[in-house]
């Protein structure tokens, strides 16, 4: 049995970085444009480069908002990447549309003027590789995290940040002149900031986990 995996379109440059990335661990996919495809599926993907506003109205005009929100409480795996991980929350100081409000928190603007361990000024946006800090044993970590070194580096590349209400979601951390919520958790929710495609073995890590979460006795096959 092969699991169906739904990449979200969210009309952002890097879904054919995340279709890669899926196709490199055997996962079997497709880009979804419309609820159906979604709601089909037995996990998702939901990606994102570019503006917040952007994405909400892509997602509202495919008629997406709503499928996502019950896709989501339906248990099934939603692993959701940079952007994606944003829109999760309610709301977010890049713009003014709501969120689809999964997770209780905001966006915030990363703070001007921040500075590095050696007094060197950090620019915005954070663009680069940094080192992920998971805080817990690598068996009671969220299965998506499983068999990752604890301070493994991912690549980042943003200018807001998630500020979860509740901070039992935060699931990952990284230093960037301030805290970073690097990733959230919540049930079959996942979040990251960074890009798991851009990360290399590591990062692939993350959607090979994906995939044995679905099916755990058999990887999936393209």
């Amino acid at each position: 049995m092969s699991a169906r995996i739904a990449v979200v379109n969210t009309r952002a440059a890097n879904i054919h970085s995340v279709e890669k990335a899926l196709s490199k661990v055997g996962a079997s996919h497709e880009v979804v444009s419309g609820p159906s495809g979604l709601l089909d599926s037995d996990a998702a993907v939901l990606p994102g480069v570019g503006a917040f506003d952007a994405a909400m109205r892509a997602l509202r005009e495919q008629g997406l908002i709503g499928a996502l929100r019950d896709f989501a409480a339906s248990g099934r795996p939603l692993l959701c990447v940079c952007l994606g991980m944003q829109i999760l929350l309610e709301g977010s100081e890049e713009g003014g549309l709501a969120g689809l409000g999964l997770i209780s928190g905001s966006v915030k603007r990363l703070p001007e003027g921040m500075t590095g361990p050696g007094g060197e000024p950090l620019k915005i946006p954070h663009m680069g590789w940094n080192s992920v800090r998971f805080g817990s044993d690598d068996g009671s970590r969220h299965p998506l995290f499983r068999g990752i070194e604890d301070g493994s580096h991912f690549y980042f590349v943003h200018s807001y940040s998630c500020d979860p209400s509740d901070r039992s979601v935060v699931a990952a951390r990284a230093d960037y002149g301030v805290e970073i919520c690097a990733a959230v958790a919540w049930g079959e929710i996942v979040g990251v900031q960074f890009h798991p495609e851009k990360s290399g073995e590591t990062g692939l890590r993350i959607y090979e986990n994906l995939v044995s979460q679905v099916f755990p006795s058999a990887r999936a096959v393209g």
